[in-house]
């Protein structure tokens, strides 16, 4: 479907206009061209199936107002970038993913991180932790630790921030369904730092909504999940002003095999949908809006991606002004992190890797990033080393001071063939969005299974060409390397799972039983209301009780929610 849209769509500002000049060279120079020597393929397109044609010429672009479509770096409609300078006055920040083993093992590798140059704090969290479980449950067994790290109380979380700076360096938590919890310990183990809570600055995921169509690391139905998220938004417009409340991530959506016009259109009708909860809640749109942000995943298809951040930057400017009313330009500013495709990494001859990751790096810059993951070359393989780790952050480096293409904001912009793509992928999602409107909206449409059914036909697709070789991934179905070897590789020892139940259980042991319980009462209290409950699950989580015990709290009253299984 989405070929038949991109194709068919996207014909304002200019697109697919008469050339005179370009049918004359098609006559003439192109086909004495061609019938020497044959195109490579009959029909060449975009991942989300855009057309891309033999040549672009000025008539592409004929219907291009710059006001109206383009604006200038820093103002409405943000095409060209979310700031006046861009990079110029400040680099995005270097964020490098990290989280294994235990609290210590993953506070060594931020210090090591940040002695090499990153900027920016990235935590991921285990399984257990991301599903609400603390590290000795039944359920967590074998998990702990495994794909990230396990934080089960604010025990951990003080281990985990031992050091850091947390007044100048900001951190972004990838957790969701437990984020309340996760932000909580945060906001405690910077206040025991004595960093207020004005200074804190950073990022929760806080994404629940794509966790039903693409993750599934989700514990309550979505409609109480919705209430966490609009809590979290209410709670940190007031308390944390330097905190992003949301990452609205396409990221996930893309890796499960959605196309670009895909991961577009369906990131930003989750956006819509988060905005809407906030606004039923009372809270005024130019309250939270600049505090939202989004989390896009970059392909090794490089224009068609910068094509797509220039196309989310124009679309949700006119979302948040033309559909909600706001008034502050800040709130219309889609700010993105990004990271690199894992997807796309390969276990076969993974020094490729590092090629793949440096042109999708490149598409995130020149599509105007406000910070970026760069993935390491041995993520197919098992979690990142420490040198394959400061590998992908100098890729950044190198990026930022040696390439050239930090030094003007959009250096893309103007090309007849990246505004014609921005043009018709924009086209694309917002055929996407109407049919999701159709629906009732996000919700309906998550609940009903559109998106996923429109993400898995989309990955069969790809999984098609890859096999019968349409598709060329270099060192798996084409380019085969004779002789390949395996650098050592990052073990979890196991070790590690017994050190920390066995901090869990002590800090059980060590905690005040009577303040424990009466804050968890009082957390239940408040979710039985309509109360925000940010306020008692902190008192919580400084009172030491777990992930586990709040949310089996949380689970009791709303319940899990269960996949509903279509044949």
């Amino acid at each position: 479907m989405a070929e038949d849209q991109a194709t068919t769509q996207g014909e304002t500002k200019g697109s697919w206009a008469d050339d005179p000049g370009r049918e004359r060279w098609r006559t003439t120079t192109r086909a004495k061209a061609v019938s020497r020597s044959p195109e490579r393929q009959e029909r060449f397109q975009t991942t989300s199936g855009v057309e891309i044609q033999d040549l672009y010429t000025p008539a592409d672009v004929a219907g291009l107002e710059e006001d109206r479509d383009l604006g200038r770096p820093g103002e409405f409609p943000f095409t060209r970038g979310v700031q006046p300078t861009m990079y110029r006055g400040r680099l995005w920040t270097m964020r490098q993913y990290a989280g294994f083993s235990t609290a210590e093992d993953t506070n060594l590798r931020f210090r090591y991180l940040l002695e090499q140059g990153q900027t920016g704090l990235s935590v991921a969290f285990d399984l257990p932790t991301q599903m609400g479980y603390d590290s000795d449950a039944a359920q967590a067994e074998g998990e702990v630790g495994r794909v990230g790290v396990p934080i089960s109380s604010l025990a951990d979380m003080e281990v985990l921030l031992d050091g850091l700076p947390l007044d100048t360096v900001s951190t972004s938590m990838t957790i969701n369904a437990s984020a309340a919890v996760l932000l909580a310990m945060y906001v405690a183990a910077a206040e025991k730092q004595g960093v207020a809570r004005s200074q804190v600055s950073g990022t929760t995921q806080n994404d629940i909504l794509k966790e039903y169509i693409a993750r599934g690391t989700y514990i309550f139905p979505p409609r109480p999940s919705m209430r966490v998220v609009t809590d979290i938004f209410e709670f940190c417009s007031k308390e944390l002003p330097r905190w992003n409340t949301i990452s609205i991530s396409g990221y996930h959506m893309r890796e499960a095999g959605a196309t670009a016009a895909q991961e577009l259109a369906f990131t930003l009708a989750d956006g819509i949908a988060y905005v809407e909860a906030a606004l039923s809640r009372g809270l005024n749109i130019d309250d939270f809006a600049d505090r939202l942000s989004f989390f896009f995943a970059s392909w090794s298809e490089l224009f068609e991606e910068v094509a797509k951040f220039r196309a989310a930057r124009r679309m949700w400017a006119h979302i948040v002004k033309d559909r909600f009313g706001a008034v502050n330009p800040r709130s219309m500013a889609c700010r993105f992190h990004v990271q690199t495709a894992g997807s796309s990494l390969t276990a076969q001859s993974i020094d490729n890797n590092v090629v793949r990751t440096t042109v999708q790096a490149l598409a995130a810059v020149l599509g105007g990033a406000q910070s970026l993951h760069t993935n390491s070359r041995d993520e197919a393989l098992a979690l990142p080393t420490a040198e394959a780790a400061r590998l992908a952050l100098r890729t950044q480096q190198i990026l930022a001071y040696e390439s050239g293409v930090t030094e003007t904001p959009d250096p893309l912009a103007g090309s007849y063939y990246v505004e014609s793509l921005t043009n018709r992928l924009e086209a694309a999602a917002n055929e996407y969005l109407r049919e999701i409107e159709a629906m009732g909206g996000t919700l309906a449409a998550i609940e009903s299974g559109y998106q996923q059914r429109q993400i898995q036909e989309s990955s069969y697709h790809v999984q098609r060409a890859v096999e019968n070789g349409s598709k060329v991934v270099v060192g798996v179905n084409k380019f085969r390397d004779e002789e390949t070897s395996t650098p050592p590789l990052q073990r979890i020892d196991p070790e590690g799972e017994r050190r920390q139940v066995a901090r869990v259980q002590k800090v059980r042991a060590e905690r005040n039983p009577a303040v424990w319980a009466a804050t968890l009462a009082r957390l239940e209290e408040a979710a039985r209301g309509n109360e925000n409950l940010l306020p008692p699950i902190i008192d919580a989580v400084k009172a030491y009780a777990t992930v586990g015990e709040i949310c089996d709290r949380l689970r009791g009253i709303w319940g899990e929610h269960r996949e509903l299984i279509t044949v």
